[in-house]
């Protein structure tokens, strides 16, 4: 005795009472959803703005600014003070972009992460 595949009513074709195809990918889609949540989410806790920058620079970013608050040099990360003006910090953080620290009262304040090319064009921390 075969058993004849039916078609759904999405078009699939297939054993059973239903689709699993459909389910399947609307099983990944919530996932996607769900993650992709949590990842705007985590944004809340960022003591600067790092919504408009990449994903990879955004967990360099992260990594750095826990390293600050936990008290590690700046010059663990690459980091320079500036020559114009010695209370601002550049810290590299990828190849293209560069974190900006202001120097308060012996401790570090990320305030941005500009493109390289932005930091270029204008005069760090003037």
């Amino acid at each position: 005795m075969s058993r004849r595949r039916k078609m759904f009513q999405c078009g699939h074709k297939g054993y059973g009472q239903i689709c699993h195809r459909c389910l399947q990918e609307e099983v990944g889609e919530n996932e996607k959803k769900e993650k992709k949540r949590s990842w705007h989410d985590s944004f809340a806790f960022d003591p600067i703005d790092l919504k408009s920058l990449p994903s990879h620079v955004v967990l360099k970013a992260r990594n750095i600014i826990n390293g600050l608050q936990d008290r590690r040099n700046y010059r663990e990360f690459g980091g320079k003070r500036l020559r114009h003006n010695r209370l601002v910090i550049s810290i590299p953080v990828t190849r293209n972009y560069r974190m900006l620290c202001f120097e308060e009262d012996g401790v570090l304040q990320p305030k941005e992460v500009l493109s390289h090319e932005d930091y270029n064009i204008c005069k760090p921390g003037s």
